[in-house]
C-alpha cells in the first residue's frame, strides 16, 4: 500500500502529516510510526499527525512521538493547523479537538497563534519547576547553555520522573523578556530543535519564579524563535498562546 504522506515543520520540530478522515492509516501499528518517523530508514521526523474528523470541532489532530506513544504537541499542533488549511477545512480560525482536550487557533500566513491549556498546578523546586502544559515538562535554568550537555542531563533527568516521564527544558536569560530554550523530549528521545509545550512550560515557570514581569515571552529555540503570552490571576496561567510559523516542507508517498 502506499501512503500519501506531507511533511511540516514549527521552528525546525519536524512532523509526518497524515490525512486520516478516510480511516487510511492503522493507530494502532507502533512500528509502522516509529519506521515513519526514522531519519535513516523512514521519512524522518519527530512525530507522526493524523487529521480526522470530528463531529463537533472542525478536525481532530491525534499525535504520536517517533517511538509510537500519544500525547499532545504544542508545534506539531500549529502544523497540524497549517495543514488543515491546505486541505480546506478550515480558513483563518479553527477550534480543534486534540487529547488534551479543545483548542482555538489562528492563522495569519505562515504564523500560527494557538491556545493552550490553562496551567495552575505548578511545582517549583529548589532549581527547577515542574508542570503539565499538554504534557510534562521539568524546567531548570542553566549557564552557557551553548556548551550545555542537554542530552546527557535531559536523558537522566527525563527517567527520574515516574512514568511516563518527563521533557527536559534548559533555560539561559537573555533579557527581562527573552529567555532561550534546549529541549529533551521525551518520545523522540533526544534533543530537538524546538518545543512547543516545552516553550510554554518555560513562560510560565520564569514568570511564576519571577524572572520575568512580562505576560509575553520571546523564547528563541535552535529552530528559530517563538511567543508565548499568558494572563495571570492568583497563581493561574490562563488565555495562554504559543505563537510562531508552521510551513510546509513536502509532500509524497511510502510504500507500507
Amino acid at each position: 500500500m502506499n501512503l500519501p504522506f506531507y511533511k511540516y515543520q514549527g521552528t525546525g520540530n519536524d512532523f509526518v502529516m497524515i490525512d486520516n478522515r478516510s480511516s487510511i492509516f492503522n493507530k494502532q501499528n507502533t512500528n509502522l510510526i516509529s519506521k515513519l518517523c526514522d531519519r535513516h530508514f523512514g521519512i524522518g521526523a519527530d512525530g507522526v499527525i493524523l487529521i480526522e474528523n470530528d463531529q463537533k470541532f472542525d478536525f481532530k489532530m491525534i499525535y504520536f512521538n517517533a517511538d509510537g506513544s500519544q500525547t499532545f504537541c504544542g508545534n506539531g499542533a500549529r502544523c497540524a493547523v497549517a495543514f488543515a488549511k491546505y486541505l480546506n477545512i478550515i480558513q483563518h480560525k479553527t477550534t480543534f479537538l486534540a487529547v488534551d482536550g479543545e483548542h482555538f487557533a489562528e492563522l495569519e500566513d505562515d504564523t500560527i497563534s494557538l491556545q493552550m491549556i490553562n496551567v495552575d498546578d505548578i511545582i517549583v523546586n529548589e532549581n527547577s519547576v515542574f508542570m503539565h502544559t499538554g504534557t510534562q515538562h521539568h524546567v531548570e535554568m542553566v549557564k552557557e547553555l551553548d556548551n550545555y550537555p542537554v542530552f546527557k542531563n535531559g536523558k537522566k533527568i527525563r527517567k527520574s520522573y515516574d512514568f511516563p516521564g518527563s521533557n527536559v527544558n534548559f533555560v539561559q536569560q537573555l533579557d527581562d523578556t527573552t529567555f532561550r530554550v534546549r529541549t529533551y523530549e521525551k518520545g523522540v528521545e533526544d534533543e530537538t530543535l524546538a518545543c512547543g509545550t516545552g516553550v510554554t512550560a518555560v513562560a510560565i515557570a520564569m514568570h511564576k519564579t519571577n524572572k520575568t514581569k512580562s505576560n509575553a515571552i520571546s523564547l528563541p529555540v535552535e529552530g528559530g524563535n517563538l511567543e508565548v503570552s499568558f494572563d495571570e490571576n492568583n497563581g493561574a496561567y490562563t488565555n495562554v498562546f504559543l505563537k510562531g510559523p508552521a510551513k510546509f516542507v513536502f509532500k509524497g508517498e511510502i510504500n507500507i
